[in-house]
């Protein structure tokens, strides 16, 4: 008599375990996120997303969210808007020790910076990681702005 549950064909089965694997590591993999061995090929990769800009509420809103995600292993963020003076960001600190150290516990700091509408046309960011190295990018505002 035949099973009323087809057997799943040996492909779909290594498929169904290596998402279960992938499902019940992931956890382990994403706390060790702390260094800046380990956050720098992320942040390298996704270059791009740094920053983005919104326009909110009559404002330009620069928005670091991206990187602050990634923020264990960083020392310092800072940024210059339209070639202006180099301006640290306020950044919470890195949780180390606890389940998720990038986690964002203090509502006081604000993971954007505002500026005037209209007003944010380029902007450099910098990034000073804990090994003692550095990353810096540019980006025009058409490249960042959320639609």
């Amino acid at each position: 008599m035949p099973s009323a549950r087809p057997a799943l064909r040996p492909v779909a089965r290594l498929a169904a375990s290596a998402a279960v694997l992938v499902a019940v590591a992931w956890p382990g993999q994403a706390e060790q996120f702390t260094t800046a061995e380990e956050v720098k090929p992320m942040l390298d990769f996704t270059r791009a997303d740094w920053v983005s800009l919104r326009e909110f509420n009559g404002d330009d809103q620069l928005l670091f969210t991206h990187i602050l995600a990634w923020r264990c292993g960083i020392d310092r963020i800072s940024y210059a808007v339209n070639g202006g003076d180099r301006e640290r960001l306020a950044v919470e600190p890195c949780y180390e020790g606890e389940t998720r150290p990038n986690d964002f516990k203090d509502n006081s700091i604000l993971p954007y910076v505002t500026f005037p509408a209209g007003s944010v046309t380029a902007v450099t960011v910098w990034l000073n990681y804990d090994d003692g190295s550095t990353d810096k990018e540019d980006y025009k505002r058409k490249a960042i702005l959320s639609r």
